[in-house]
């Protein structure tokens, strides 16, 4: 079983950056690949990012390509999202994943409660 949890969400104005934290805990957190979601109220949950178990190979959506990268932290347990040149349409709950690298959302094990951010034009 692995635990998630996010950190880092918050209030930014419109071209600014945050950073997202998803750890990881419990047995074979430091395996599984992981990913990054999100979803806005009223509409599916979509596909941001995801990598690999030790960091070599990562997927970025076409909307977000260019402005977010997805990391692994040197133990693995944690994976990070860095956001810059944000805009308001990626204000969405985000939500970290476990279990593939895939696009839909079937395709994961595990995932964390979430963490709001909100982008102000």
């Amino acid at each position: 079983q692995v635990q998630l949890v996010e950190s880092g969400g918050g209030l930014v104005q419109a071209g600014g950056s945050l950073r997202l934290a998803c750890a990881a805990s419990g047995t074979g957190r430091s395996t599984y690949p992981m990913a990054w979601f999100r979803q806005v109220p009223g509409k599916e949950r979509e596909f941001v990012a995801s990598v690999t178990w030790n960091g070599g190979n990562s997927w970025h959506a076409d909307s977000v390509k260019g402005r977010f990268t997805i990391s692994r932290g040197d133990a693995k347990t944690t994976v990070y999202l860095q956001m810059n040149s944000l805009k308001p349409e990626d204000t969405a709950v985000y939500y970290c994943a476990a279990g593939s690298v895939g696009v839909r959302r079937d395709e994961y094990f595990y995932w964390g409660q979430g963490t709001q951010v909100t982008v102000s034009s």
